[in-house]
């Protein structure tokens, strides 16, 4: 039987690159099947993970470099590493081989990192919640007056004395909208 090396790698957004795990995975002796996806691991169906776990044979080893790559819960990564291991296939984390589930010892730090890796993202959301609270409370997130009262009134003196609307937009770097708004509201 054949054995083949599979590499998962995986990115949160289109926009960000996945050259840092390309890389770990070459220097620790590369692959014979690449998976790559761009795609939040927020939960478990993700076509590239899928295409992955059907590919894969008894005796292969997926290769990923950390484990918040291959999932991003600990219900999640326990369960994809059971579906591997229920196939015969080995998980090789390159950032914390001890956690490489060939042994108990391996599935009882992964289980436990997977923990505290869920804990962490828990706790930054939450911080995350509470900041974005208080900057709306401090009024941080209003949006800021396009025109100040003063230049209000001035522009209304000067419409009034026959500038256009558009003069005075220009004059004042807002759209005629804007301007037609504070008319309004002044």
């Amino acid at each position: 039987m054949n054995k083949h090396t599979v590499a998962y790698v995986r990115v949160s957004s289109a926009d960000q690159n996945e050259a840092r795990q390309l890389e770990a995975l070459e220097a620790s002796g590369g692959y014979d099947k690449l998976f790559v996806e761009k795609i939040s691991a927020k939960n478990r169906q993700r076509p590239e993970l899928d295409a992955m776990i059907s590919h894969v044979r008894e005796g292969d080893v997926v290769r990923v470099k950390s484990i918040d790559r291959l999932a991003r819960s600990t219900s999640d990564l326990l369960g994809i590493v059971q579906d591997l291991s229920d196939k015969g296939v080995s998980v090789e984390f390159l950032d914390t081989p001890e956690m490489n589930v060939n042994s108990a010892q391996g599935k009882f730090m992964l289980t436990v990192m997977g923990a505290f890796a869920e804990l962490e993202r828990t706790t930054i959301k939450e911080r995350q919640s509470e900041g974005i609270e208080i900057a709306k409370a401090e009024g941080r997130f209003a949006k800021k007056k396009a025109l100040s009262p003063q230049q209000i009134e001035e522009a209304a003196q000067k419409r009034e004395d026959g500038v256009s609307v558009a003069d005075l937009a220009k004059d004042l770097g807002v759209s005629k909208q804007t301007l037609y708004t504070a008319f309004k509201t002044a």
